[in-house]
């Protein structure tokens, strides 16, 4: 049974109150407008596809009083992470990391999924050169 290419499963997703934790107190961060990126690389000894990238993605609801308008940026956002992963996951999986991704939407107006898009583009291209240098600690 083939897997899908660009799917986006529960494995693919940060859900645990631990990992969360561990992203927001160990993790390093750095922003492309409108998201902020926060994340942890670790060493991984088996690799599974599935569970290399993880993410998650927030939008803050002082920002958004609407859940309509908040669910619908963090579709945008993660739908434009789904279509973009698949070199990412390549480049991670080759360095044998395991990475932990949450993008925290700071804006406050709602972007176009071009201007996400972007955004997404750009923080999976930072992502790579910052996991990079790691190989060799």
């Amino acid at each position: 049974m083939e897997t899908k290419k660009y799917g986006l499963p529960k494995k693919e997703r940060v859900s645990s109150k631990k990992e969360i934790d561990l992203l927001f107190t160990q993790g390093d961060s750095f922003i492309a407008y409108p998201l902020r990126v926060v994340y942890i690389a670790r060493d991984c000894e088996e690799i599974s596809d599935e569970s290399v990238v993880s993410i998650m993605v927030s939008v803050s609801k002082k920002k958004f009083k609407r859940a309509v308008k908040r669910n619908r940026i963090k579709r945008l956002v993660k739908e434009s992470y789904r279509l973009n992963k698949r070199d990412f996951i390549g480049k991670i999986t080759s360095l044998h990391k395991c990475v932990s991704i949450s993008f925290l939407y700071l804006s406050d107006e709602e972007k176009s999924y071009i201007e996400i898009e972007s955004a997404v583009c750009k923080a999976l291209e930072t992502l790579s050169t910052k996991i990079q240098p790691n190989e060799n600690d």
